[in-house]
């Protein structure tokens, strides 16, 4: 693999497309002559240009674009504020590009996820939120996201992953990725609950208990009484949406793992629309809000849904 790459030609932004490309490169040079040379192209294009990176690369393209025209159409966002929790990241994408359309400016992200310090879990959301974004954006105003990933330093499974997840691959010309897969996304197996684990089958009714099962588990692990808080309302939806949507009966089960307390609730219903929860409700809907309040009030959200029933496990740290 090259470390340097040649700027791609620009996108037509009349068209309503989204274009999601996958940016492998190897160390700082790479990563500069990637990332400058697309931020100057949108620039010359009259796109504003969204930059989530951790600090010390905000520093570095800080530096590269010093008093260059295309520094001042330069907005840095908070990388992990948009990648730790991974079921808000979609949401808060929609609303960065929702805010430029409005003023009729096209849109150009550069988005590098850290996955340093990540949870299994984390890691695994992390990845199908790449799929993800191609469903959420398919059909929204026109805008170009190059997700770069340090070869260098990424595990070799998250970059098979990002190579299937990403339409477009920038190496040494940007342009089709042909390791992109476009279907159902495979999902790793959530794993068992971690022994001892606690179980609750609950009803139409049942919803008191539901609480008082999470408030007991909570208690025994000292979670603070915000983040409990937090967590019931969170539980409570998911149960509600159980016995209103998954046959009138769930099953609660909580138990701690790795200085995290899981909750997770299961039934028989199929959840259809992939993009259920990680899309803001407009503020006339009615009903649908659930999931993504969920996804507001946890740590870290994780559903499997087959025609064989539902699982969504809510995750929130201790500490």
């Amino acid at each position: 693999m090259n470390d340097h790459v040649t700027a791609p030609t620009a996108p037509d932004t009349k068209d309503p497309g989204f274009r999601h490309e996958l940016f492998p490169y190897r160390g700082e040079t790479a990563f500069l002559d990637g990332t400058v040379s697309y931020i100057k192209d949108a620039v010359a294009g009259g796109e504003a240009v969204l930059v989530a990176v951790d600090p010390a690369k905000q520093e570095i393209l800080r530096q590269e674009l010093g008093g260059t025209d295309a520094a001042k159409s330069v907005t840095y966002l908070d990388a992990a504020a948009l990648s730790w929790r991974p079921g808000r990241r979609i949401s808060a994408w929609a609303g960065h590009i929702t805010d430029r359309a409005a003023k009729g400016q096209p849109v150009r992200g550069i988005s590098e996820t850290q996955w340093t310090g990540r949870t299994p879990g984390q890691r695994a959301e992390l990845q199908y939120h790449e799929w993800l974004l191609n469903r959420a954006f398919a059909a929204t105003p026109a805008w170009w996201l190059l997700c770069p990933y340090d070869t260098t330093t990424v595990e070799a499974d998250v970059l098979q992953s990002a190579r299937s997840n990403h339409p477009l691959l920038r190496d040494v010309q940007s342009g089709p990725n042909t390791g992109h897969q476009d279907g159902p996304y495979p999902f790793p197996d959530l794993g068992a609950p971690c022994d001892p684990y606690q179980e609750l089958v609950f009803h139409a009714g049942d919803l008191a208990r539901v609480r008082d099962k999470v408030t007991a588990c909570a208690g025994a692990h000292h979670l603070e009484p915000d983040r409990l808080l937090d967590l019931l309302a969170a539980v409570t939806e998911a149960a509600a949406n159980s016995i209103r949507h998954g046959g009138g009966t769930g099953t609660l089960r909580t138990w701690t793992e790795q200085g995290e307390l899981v909750c997770e609730v299961r039934d028989t219903g199929h959840l259809q629309d992939p993009l259920a929860g990680h899309v803001r409700p407009r503020h006339d809907q009615i009903g649908g809000r659930g999931l993504w309040l969920i996804h507001q009030l946890c740590d870290l959200v994780q559903i499997r849904t087959t025609h064989g029933g539902t699982t969504v496990r809510m995750i929130t740290a201790l500490s």
